[in-house]
């Protein structure tokens, strides 16, 4: 067992951003900095932190909300939070600047050549797609039933392996418009992988895993073999 903590991390303007990190016991070979969805750090992702440090990686999972609602109490958001009124609010800067902190403070923990990847939800999903086509010292992205529309022209610029994992039944975003994006992010030279996920609702993975097991335990195994391809020997 590695160390469980929760806690803040300082981003590049000086904004302290709530942050749940999850190390293995042995050394690890790749890092994960998790994007949650609009409700900012739930107890889900620091659930999931956990599940990636059992799976033998460093992991943290990330706030969004530091700039305008401050910290978390008691370390996450609690299932009332108002992000209706914050996600607005955040900007690509900002976004930017915190998965910055957030991949600096796992190179710090375990080591300052680890690859590390981004793997997002819905909100944290349009965001670790964008970053495909960053300039962020980042490996590789993942993303779960993103908006592409939050991708922008970043998907003209892609060269990061990509993984987009998509919700058949998205009642948020079309799934026309995710396999579209997945063409722009080819054209612009980035390897990707997508996975159509026929009949499973947005939030399949989280909100509704215990009636969509089969797509959860693909799109697991999916996340991992990215990491693995991208991970140090």
């Amino acid at each position: 067992m590695g160390e469980r903590t929760t806690g803040t991390l300082t981003s590049a303007d000086g904004t302290a951003v709530s942050a749940a990190t999850a190390l293995p016991g042995g050394s690890p070979r790749a890092g994960v900095v998790v994007l949650p969805d609009i409700r900012g750090l739930h107890p889900y992702y620091v659930a999931l932190a956990e599940r990636f440090a059992e799976a033998g990686l460093a992991a943290v999972a990330i706030d969004w909300f530091g700039r305008t609602a401050g910290v978390c109490e008691g370390g996450v958001r609690p299932e009332g939070f108002d992000w209706q009124a914050h996600v607005p609010r955040t900007t690509h800067e900002g976004i930017d600047a915190d998965v910055t902190a957030a991949v600096a403070h796992l190179r710090e923990r375990a080591g300052a050549k680890l690859p590390v990847v981004v793997v997002g939800f819905c909100f944290g999903g349009s965001h670790a797609w964008r970053l495909a086509g960053g300039d962020l010292d980042l490996a590789g992205c993942v993303g779960f039933y993103g908006r592409p529309a939050l991708v922008g022209d970043a998907a003209d610029r892609a060269h990061l392996p990509t993984v987009l994992l998509v919700a058949g039944a998205d009642t948020v975003t079309p799934v026309a418009e995710q396999l579209a994006l997945a063409d722009r992010l080819r054209a612009a030279g980035a390897e990707v992988d997508v996975t159509v996920y026929g009949g499973a609702p947005h939030s399949f993975f989280d909100r509704a895993h215990g009636e969509w097991a089969e797509a959860c335990r693909d799109a697991w195994e999916r996340v991992l073999a990215l990491v693995e391809r991208v991970a140090r020997p």
